[in-house]
C-alpha cells in the first residue's frame, strides 16, 4: 500500500476534529442543528488552514445517508465516498484551472438535474477568484437563487477580488491563521499516534515556520520525519529549515547590550560562514527584542511565557525599554530593505551598526532601573557644553532687522468677583483681552471663525456684546452664536448671554490682529536674511537672488 502523507491521512472528518476555527464550526453545527442553511457559502483565509477540509464535512452533513446532522455517521457509503473524494453529487471545481465563462456555463447546465444519490448536489469552488468577471456574471443569477436541492461552497484566499454582488450572495466565514500553540499540539498528538520519537523544540520550530497554516506545518512535519531517519529533534529540523542556531542570536544581544561593535561584526561574520540567511538572522533578532519588551513589560508573564532563556532575562535588565525599541524598529526597516543592498552580508552588518550608531546618546549604558534616576541627575546638574569645533565669531546683523515686534501693553482690567448661582461660592473672572480669551476656548470651524472676527465691546454682568466684521457676515448665525454662548459660559463658570451684530469694529478684531503679527515677523525675518553678510557675499559674488516665499520666520 502506498504512503498516505500526514496531510492527507490527518485531515479533519468532523467539526469536532477541526483545529483552531471553533467560530466557524459553531455557525455550522447550529445551522445544520436547526435546519437553517443557507444556500450558498464563502470560506475565506489563507493556505491551509481548512477551507476545503470545513466545505467537504459540510457536504458529508448535508448528504448522509442517516439524515441532515452536524454529525454525520462517517460510516455509510456517501461519507465514505466524501472522504475518499468519489461522492457523484460533490462536484468539486479548481477555479484556477476553468476559469473562461464556457467553463462556468458547461457547469451550470446541469444545475437544474436532481442529484444522483445524495440529498444534495453541492458545488464546491476551490479559489473562486479566479474566475473572469464573464464567469461571475454567468454564475450571480443561479448563485442567487439556486434550486432547492443544490448547495454552493465558495473557497478563496484573497476575498478581496471577488464582486461585491457575488459576496453579497454568500454566507461569508473567515478561517483564522492558527497560532504557533496550536500547531505544535496538534503536531504532538499525531506524533503520539504515530509512534515518532520527537523533542519539544523541534515541533517549535515547524510550528513557527508553517505561518498559521496546518497543512504547511504536516508537510514540513513528513519532510522533517524523513530527514531524521524516523525521528525529530532540534538541530536536524533546524538545519533542514536553515535556521539560526540561538547562540547566534545570544550573541548579538550582549553585543547590543555592551554597545560592542566589533562583537557584532564577529557574530554576523560567524552567521554568514554557517551559511545563515540575513533576513533569517535579523527575524529571529527581532523575535527576541519582541520577547525582551514583553518581559519589560509585564515582568511576571517571563515565566508563562515559557521565556526562561538566562540571556533573554540578562537583556532585558541591561537594555533600557527605549533601545529594545529602536533596535527593534531599525531592525525591521533592515529586514525590509535587505533586498535592495548589493550585498545581504554588508546589508545585514549595517544594520547591526546602525543600531548602536542611532542610539541616542542620553541612554548608553543605561540600565531600564537606573535610566530614570540617571536622566534626572543629569537634568539637575548638567554638565558644561562643550566641542572641539573653533567657535565662529557670530556675523553682524542689522539692528533694524531683529528689532522685536513690540504691541501697545493694555492696563489690565479689574477682576470682577462673582459668585455662582449653583454653589453660591466667589469665583473670579479675569477680563484678559478678547484676542487672548479666544485662544483659550475650546472652539473649531466655523464658529471659532466667527469668534476671531469679531470684537468685544462691552461686558457687563452676564452680557457679552459683540461686533462682527462686516466681511464676515456671512458667519452670523443663532446656532453659531449659541456654541460661542456655550463655550464662554462653561470657561467662565456661569450662565452668560452673547449678543452680536455685524458692522465696523472699532479696535482690531483678533484675526486682523494675528495677520499683522505674522506680517511684522515675516517682514522682520525677510530683512534679517538680506542683511545678513553671507547672503550679500553670494549676491555680489553669483548674482544670486533671494526668493522671499521660502524665507519662514522662527518659532
Amino acid at each position: 500500500m502506498s504512503y498516505l502523507v500526514l496531510a492527507r491521512k490527518w485531515r479533519p472528518r468532523r467539526f469536532a476534529d477541526l483545529v483552531g476555527q471553533t467560530h466557524v464550526a459553531r455557525a455550522l453545527i447550529n445551522g445544520l442543528d436547526n435546519d437553517r442553511l443557507h444556500h450558498a457559502f464563502l470560506f475565506t483565509g489563507t493556505r491551509g488552514v481548512g477551507k476545503t477540509t470545513i466545505a467537504r464535512i459540510l457536504a458529508k452533513s448535508l448528504n448522509c445517508e442517516l439524515g441532515v446532522s452536524s454529525q454525520p455517521c462517517g460510516t455509510c457509503s456517501a461519507c465514505r465516498e466524501v472522504d475518499e473524494g468519489r461522492f457523484v453529487d460533490l462536484i468539486e471545481v479548481d477555479a484556477a484551472s476553468r476559469t473562461k465563462v464556457d467553463d462556468t456555463r458547461e457547469l451550470l447546465d446541469n444545475v437544474q438535474y436532481a442529484p444522483t444519490r445524495g440529498r444534495y448536489k453541492v458545488y464546491l469552488i476551490d479559489e473562486v477568484h479566479m474566475l473572469s468577471g464573464h464567469s461571475f456574471n454567468a454564475l450571480l443569477k443561479t448563485l442567487e437563487e439556486p434550486p432547492p436541492h443544490v448547495k454552493f461552497l465558495l473557497a478563496t484566499t484573497d476575498p478581496q477580488k471577488l464582486p461585491v454582488t457575488v459576496l453579497s450572495r454568500c454566507l461569508q466565514f473567515h478561517l483564522k491563521r492558527l497560532s504557533p500553540e496550536l500547531i505544535q499540539g496538534q503536531l504532538e498528538m499525531i506524533l503520539g499516534a504515530e509512534n515518532i520519537p520527537f523533542d519539544l523544540p523541534s515541533l517549535h520550530l515547524i510550528a513557527r515556520s508553517a505561518d498559521g497554516s496546518m497543512r504547511d506545518a504536516l508537510s514540513l512535519l513528513d519532510q522533517a520525519i524523513a530527514f531524521g531517519g524516523g525521528k525529530l529533534s532540534e538541530a536536524e529540523v533546524r538545519d533542514m529549515l536553515g535556521t539560526i542556531d540561538d547562540s547566534i542570536i545570544e550573541q548579538l544581544l550582549a553585543a547590543l547590550a555592551g554597545q560592542d561593535a566589533a562583537g557584532l561584526l564577529n557574530v554576523a561574520g560567524e552567521s554568514y560562514e554557517r551559511n545563515a540567511d540575513p533576513v533569517s538572522v535579523l527575524g529571529e533578532l527581532l523575535l527576541a527584542l519582541h520577547r525582551i519588551a514583553v518581559i519589560q513589560a509585564m515582568p511576571d508573564s517571563a515565566g508563562a511565557a515559557g521565556e526562561m532563556n538566562p540571556v533573554i532575562q540578562d537583556a532585558a535588565k541591561r537594555l533600557s525599554p527605549e533601545d529594545v525599541q529602536l533596535f527593534y524598529q531599525i531592525g525591521l526597516i533592515g529586514r525590509r530593505d535587505i533586498a535592495l543592498s548589493p550585498d545581504t552580508r554588508t546589508a545585514l552588518e549595517m544594520t547591526l551598526l546602525r543600531m548602536l550608531a542611532f542610539r541616542p546618546a542620553g541612554l548608553h549604558g543605561e540600565s531600564p532601573a537606573s535610566g530614570g534616576r540617571d536622566r534626572a541627575a543629569m537634568a539637575a546638574n548638567p554638565a558644561p557644553a562643550t566641542s572641539s569645533r573653533p567657535t565662529a565669531k557670530p556675523a553682524p546683523v542689522s539692528t533694524a532687522a531683529v528689532t522685536p515686534i513690540s504691541r501697545p501693553v493694555e492696563k489690565p482690567a479689574p477682576a470682577v468677583v462673582v459668585e455662582t448661582p449653583v454653589t453660591g461660592m466667589p469665583v473670579v473672572e479675569a477680563l484678559a483681552p478678547w484676542s487672548e480669551m479666544v485662544m483659550t476656548l475650546p472652539l473649531s470651524g466655523l464658529v471659532r471663525e466667527l469668534a476671531t472676527h469679531a470684537t468685544l465691546d462691552t461686558r457687563e454682568g452676564g452680557v457679552f456684546v459683540f461686533t462682527l466684521d462686516q466681511a464676515f457676515a456671512h458667519l452670523l448665525s443663532r446656532e453659531r452664536v449659541a456654541a460661542l454662548e456655550q463655550a464662554l459660559t462653561n470657561a467662565l463658570g456661569r450662565p452668560l448671554q452673547v449678543r452680536m451684530t455685524a458692522g465696523s469694529p472699532k479696535s482690531e478684531t483678533p484675526a486682523r490682529e494675528r495677520e499683522r503679527v505674522q506680517s511684522a515677523r515675516q517682514q522682520a525675518a525677510t530683512e534679517a536674511i538680506l542683511a545678513d553678510p553671507t547672503v550679500q557675499a553670494l549676491q555680489d559674488e553669483f548674482g544670486a537672488r533671494v526668493n522671499p516665499a521660502s524665507i519662514r520666520p522662527k518659532g
